[in-house]
């Protein structure tokens, strides 16, 4: 079990009240990088400019500092990434999580954190039936990631065939992807199932299961939920940018 009492404490002195955060030791890319950040002075005056009610709460785009309610947010970053820290099940999408946020998985494979930007979890309670289904749907987007990265690996031999017109090797060498795939799926389930105790939070606390093993989870709210909460209900445009600004006046290590 981790020492707490050796984990790093911090403050979020937002317009709507304090939010006090610990920072999970074994995520140390991720934990390193927000304290930099925090001493840094760098989320001084930045806003929470993504918020979606039962979802998240998102801030740390670093040109939302005094930014205008017509300026577009949400690409503002410090131009590097931190590499993905996965540690799930020990550390999911709870309420109340700390998580990194980052660009698409098209232009990002690698689930690379954005070096700023950050999200606390909201989310909502799950029934059982509800997490049945998102097990069957990360069952098949396991096997759809499985299946594209044998077949980027296959690349210039599915060219080859198909250039010469060779339809029935191409049938033989697709059976053979899906053969690998299958397998591979099945020895890799575990990542598409829930533990007990993940369950039990998702049908109880709430959170976000479809984002495990997709986003870094790096910290938690141990105190001041009650003003994520606050946050999470206000009203939004479009854009999902709060009307009127939330910002994070400053963040201080305790």
């Amino acid at each position: 079990m981790e020492n707490q009492a050796t984990e790093t404490r911090v403050v979020m002195h937002t317009s709507k009240g304090d939010i006090k955060l610990k920072l999970y030791n074994d995520t140390p890319l991720h934990r390193d990088n927000f304290i930099k950040l925090v001493k840094e002075g760098q989320y001084n005056g930045l806003l929470f400019h993504r918020v979606i009610k039962d979802f998240m709460i998102q801030g740390g785009d670093i040109t939302s500092k005094d930014a205008p309610i017509t300026k577009q947010l949400g690409a503002g970053d410090l131009g590097y990434t931190v590499p993905a820290e996965f540690l799930y099940p020990k550390y999911f999408h709870k309420k109340g999580a700390l998580c990194a946020a980052r660009t698409g998985d098209e232009v990002n494979p690698e689930k690379a954190s954005s070096a700023s930007q950050f999200y606390i979890v909201t989310g909502k309670v799950y029934k059982e039936s509800e997490l049945g289904q998102l097990e069957k749907q990360m069952e098949n987007h396991l096997k759809q990631s499985i299946f594209a990265r044998l077949q980027a690996e296959n690349k210039s031999k599915i060219m080859k065939l198909y250039r010469s017109g060779n339809k029935e090797e191409l049938a033989i060498l697709k059976d053979t992807l899906i053969g690998k795939t299958e397998l591979e799926a099945e020895k890799r389930k575990d990542e598409t199932k829930l533990t007990p105790e993940v369950r039990k939070v998702y049908t109880t606390t709430g959170g976000v299961p479809f984002l495990d093993n997709q986003y870094t989870v790096y910290g938690e709210v141990v105190d001041g939920l009650d003003i994520v909460d606050n946050i999470q209900h206000v009203k939004t445009n479009k854009q999902d940018r709060p009307t009127e600004n939330i910002i994070i006046n400053s963040v201080e290590i305790l």
